[in-house]
């Protein structure tokens, strides 16, 4: 007997057995949880007789996984800021490739992995100074399509 609990959730649709059991092991029971589908199969009548006995029948939500990250996303974020690749946290940390996305994504951090031929932020500095796309192709020695790539792109 647990005279200390008074939440118990229950993922079975409740029986008279079951209400005494729960009776007889939880003598200071308050309140009964259940998921909506559960909910909905038990008998109102099994509902109605637990609330004359003072304890409410609820539906609560227990959906999913919940995540153990463990403070391990600050960690790779701090990295990501740092200048390190994905590839280089992964190593460091000793977690998967996939692992070190899933925890940038979820800490909403602005993380390219791309290695680029080229330096787009400079390219769209020298076109705000006025440099038309021939002149930038030439000015940094690449390929004019390269430029109005760059230039286009959202």
């Amino acid at each position: 007997m647990d005279e200390d609990v008074t939440t118990v959730h229950m993922s079975k649709t409740l029986t008279s057995a079951m209400i005494v059991d729960l009776i007889e092991k939880y003598p200071s029971l308050v309140e009964i949880t259940c998921p909506p589908s559960v909910y909905d199969r038990t008998s109102s009548t099994y509902i109605d007789a637990l609330s004359e006995l003072h304890i409410k029948v609820k539906k609560k939500y227990n959906w999913g996984a919940k995540s153990k990250t463990n403070g391990a996303e600050f960690e790779v974020l701090r990295l990501s800021n740092e200048g390190l690749s994905a590839k280089e946290i992964s190593q460091e940390m000793g977690i998967t490739l996939n692992r070190v996305y899933y925890l940038l994504k979820k800490s909403d951090a602005t993380f390219d992995n791309r290695k680029r031929k080229h330096d787009h932020s400079e390219v769209k500095r020298l076109q705000s100074e006025g440099l038309s796309a021939k002149q930038i192709a030439e000015k940094l020695d690449m390929p004019l399509r390269s430029v109005y790539y760059i230039l286009n792109k959202k």
